[in-house]
Order: structure tokens, then C-alpha cells, then sequence
């Protein structure tokens, strides 16, 4: 998957990772960039700094129908969607007590709702079409979260192991039919999310530049990898965890008691 000439959707357009990558995208020769954020004003900055590639959608991603418009809209502009990139993420700690049940049911089912669900209709809006061309491709964001854990955040946690086992499913369902699948899995990159961060657990790696990570991203996507793992650790980390889980869960709970005798929390 390479991005000339594509047309791409990027959600969380408006700063941080989907910032970066949209930026990343127009030098690489993108045909047009839909710069996709609840924020409008910071989604209108990227995208009038990309130039006449790229324009900007306020778009609430749990909303289908908002979701097929903005699809539909890109295409009378430039065309048909060749690449969705589903970026977009919200998250809440285990705070003030860090227990599991910390977080309330509103809560939940509003991180479901953009974490899981918006991918389900990012791709009944452009699946259908995008199986009948060559050359397409969708990813979505799960975080190292997904293949690992984010100690502090249960919600986020859950949201995005489900997030992977999404785009696992899609990449068997339609691999065959020439559609690329990826499931991009990273840890702390720089951010409003991780901003006043960096002692955080999350970022117990070092908090990754974006247009670096955006850099490693695109190289990935070249290779056809479904999964994208812009930070080498977290491979060691994945394989430890498969190779010993009970291990792994362990280590994890010290990283856990480490963390809140540092910070007094443990995310």
C-alpha cells in the first residue's frame, strides 16, 4: 500500500497522529487528503495548510450517517475513497480509585461507540465500493494497547483489544478480494492525548515524535504489514506475552506497583 495518488480519509485529522500522517500523505503524492476531527477548527488548520489536497470535515465518527455524507462528499470531489484511515480515539482513566470498575456505563458506551463502532461504519460507508477497485486499503488505529495493555485505563484497554480483533477479521474476510488490512499499533506518540504524559506508564518507552512515527508508519504500510508497530519494543513485548502469559501478567503488575510508588498512578 503506498499513498500517490490515493485518495484518503484520515480521522483525528487535526493533530497529533492524524496530523502528522495527513501531512506525510500530501508529500508523498496523495491525490486528496478529507482531514476528518470533531475539532473543525483544528481539522480546517491542517487542512489549509496542506493546500487545495486536502479538505476539512467536522465528523463525529459515531455518527453513520454524518459518516456516509462525508464519504459521499469526497467523492464528488476527488473520487472514490482508496484509503480510510480510522484513527480517531477517546479515552478515560481508572481514576480517582484505579479500580476495573472505576469507569462509568456512560462512559463505556461511549468509548465503545468510537473506539469499535466507528470503524463498523467507516467501512459499511466505503467496503462496497473499495472491493470493486484494486489498490485500497483500510487501518485502523488500535494501539499497542491492543496487543498488550494500558495499565490505568480498563476501558481504553478493552476498546482497542476489540479494535485489533476487528481488523483481524477484516483482513481474513477481504484480504482475498485484494482489499489491504492493517491494524496500527503504537505506543506513546506526541499528542494532545499524551500531552503532560511523559511520566506516564504509557510512555514508559519515550514519547515518539509525530512525523517520525508518521515516517515509520508509511514505510510499514510499503511493506504490506498488517501489523504496524511504528515502536520495535513492543514486538518483544507481544512475543513475551505469547510465549509466557502468566509471566507477562505478572511482570505487568510490577510495572503497575513501580508506577504508582513513582507517580502515586498508574497510568
Amino acid at each position: 500500500m503506498d499513498v500517490k495518488d490515493k485518495v484518503i480519509v484520515v480521522t483525528g485529522g487535526a493533530s497529533g497522529i492524524g496530523k502528522a500522517l495527513s501531512e506525510l500523505f500530501v508529500a508523498e503524492g496523495a491525490k486528496f487528503i478529507a482531514v476528518a476531527d470533531m475539532d473543525s477548527e483544528g481539522a480546517e488548520a491542517v487542512a489549509n495548510s496542506l493546500g487545495a489536497k486536502a479538505k476539512a470535515y467536522s465528523l463525529d465518527v459515531t455518527d453513520e450517517a454524518a459518516t456516509q455524507a462525508m464519504v459521499d462528499d469526497v467523492a464528488s470531489i476527488a473520487g472514490d475513497v482508496d484509503l480510510y484511515f480510522s484513527n480517531a480515539g477517546i479515552f478515560f482513566s481508572d481514576a480517582p480509585d484505579w479500580q476495573a470498575t472505576s469507569q462509568t456505563n456512560e462512559q463505556w458506551q461511549k468509548i465503545w461507540e468510537v473506539n469499535v463502532l466507528s470503524h463498523i461504519l467507516a467501512l459499511r460507508a466505503v467496503l462496497p465500493g473499495m472491493l470493486e477497485r484494486d489498490g485500497c486499503g483500510f487501518i485502523i488505529t488500535a494501539s499497542a494497547a491492543g496487543l498488550l495493555s494500558q495499565i490505568g485505563d480498563t476501558s481504553y484497554s478493552t476498546t482497542k483489544h476489540a479494535a485489533l480483533g476487528l481488523a483481524e477479521s477484516v483482513a481474513i474476510s477481504h484480504g482475498d478480494d485484494g482489499l489491504y488490512v492493517a491494524a496500527l499499533c503504537p505506543q506513546a506518540v506526541k499528542s494532545k492525548m499524551t500531552a503532560g504524559g511523559e511520566d506516564s506508564s504509557a510512555a514508559g518507552d519515550g514519547v515518539m515524535e509525530a512525523d517520525e512515527f508518521a515516517r515509520r508508519v508509511l514505510a510499514q504500510m510499503r511493506d504490506g504489514r498488517f501489523m504496524i508497530r511504528p515502536h520495535p519494543e513492543v514486538e518483544g513485548y507481544f512475543k513475551h506475552k505469547a510465549n509466557d502469559y502468566d509471566r507477562w501478567i505478572g511482570g505487568m503488575r510490577k510495572f503497575r506497583r513501580t508506577q504508582m510508588e513513582k507517580t502515586g498512578r498508574p497510568i
